[in-house]
């Protein structure tokens, strides 16, 4: 099982001939609404990988609220403990430019209202899996690591948005998975290199933990006992990048909860990003089993 404790958000998004400067208007080229946030962007592909999947979160009680969870109803993840608060539904604003490249702001809304303790003690422990992210207030992902850790769970941590985090927090997770902006913040804190191989190496030796960077169309690199793993990204054809970090963490934590070797998870995550940047859209775009295990023999 995994259980993912994150954001749930509505994801209005634009497309743009190039990214807006500070203080300029362009002319889009198109509008769309869909369901996002990351929480409920890495439940959902951890869900169309393979993988049972418990989404804990909140949404508003507006319109917005059925649009952000449809995709998740629908593909069969477990809803139950998602709250309805008075506040609004998150929304993200997303430009995406001719090239796939996008610009995105956050409003957290209901996703502030958030708790640890919607994950009852009984959703973790040993055979659970628990993928978190940070558009949740922090203070609640800090409690929920320390209770998923001492409870036997595997803690999987996608640090972003970009946020300085604490020993403490890091040492109660076990697979950390960041881009290199957010590579950047933690190897800042913890005052250790910030290129990627060195990041990971050093990062594991440190923390005897293993960390994840990825690196966009480069592909990844990722910790190992002996040496830093770098896999190159399969070529795609790019419509947009929106959602393809998501789908990467959700797919590869599913592969390890169903204890998969620590490469074939990436490998797996790696595919699942891939073919996420081939659809338009966060969710989606979001690959299923059959999609991301063909695409793995190409890597």
């Amino acid at each position: 099982m995994i259980v993912v404790f994150g954001s749930i958000n509505v994801d209005l998004v634009a497309t743009v001939e190039r990214l807006p400067s500070a203080g300029e208007t362009l002319r889009g080229r198109s509008f769309s609404m869909s369901p996002g946030g990351k929480g409920a962007n890495q439940a959902l592909a951890a869900r169309r990988a393979g993988a049972s999947v418990a989404l804990y979160g909140a949404v508003g009680r507006d319109p917005f609220a059925n649009s952000a969870l449809a995709l998740l109803r629908e593909d069969g993840v477990d809803l139950a403990n998602v709250q309805s608060v008075a506040a609004a539904t998150g929304v993200a604003l997303i430009h995406v430019d001719a090239k796939g490249e996008n610009a995105i702001t956050v409003v957290a809304g209901a996703n502030g209202r958030a708790t640890a303790a919607q994950v009852p003690d009984d959703a973790l422990g040993a055979s659970t899996t628990v993928v978190m992210q940070l558009e949740t207030p922090l203070a609640e992902v800090e409690a929920l690591t320390r209770r998923a850790h001492a409870s036997g769970a595997r803690v999987v941590l996608n640090a972003a948005p970009a946020a300085p985090l604490s020993m403490d927090l890091l040492r109660h997770v076990h697979v950390l998975i960041v881009n290199e902006s957010e590579a950047r913040t933690i190897a800042g804190a913890l005052g250790i290199a910030t290129g990627a191989n060195a990041f990971v190496a050093e990062y594991r030796r440190r923390l005897g933990t293993d960390v994840v960077v990825s690196l966009g169309s480069q592909g990844l690199v990722a910790s190992s006992p002996t040496a830093p793993i770098a896999l190159a990204a399969p070529i795609v054809n790019v419509v947009d990048t929106v959602g393809a970090g998501d789908a990467l963490v959700g797919a590869l934590a599913a592969a390890l909860a169903r204890n998969a070797s620590w490469i074939r998870a990436l490998k797996e995550g790696l595919a699942a990003g891939s073919l996420a940047c081939t659809r338009a859209g966060a969710q989606p775009s979001l690959p299923d089993q059959v999609a991301i295990t063909t695409l793995v023999d190409t890597i």
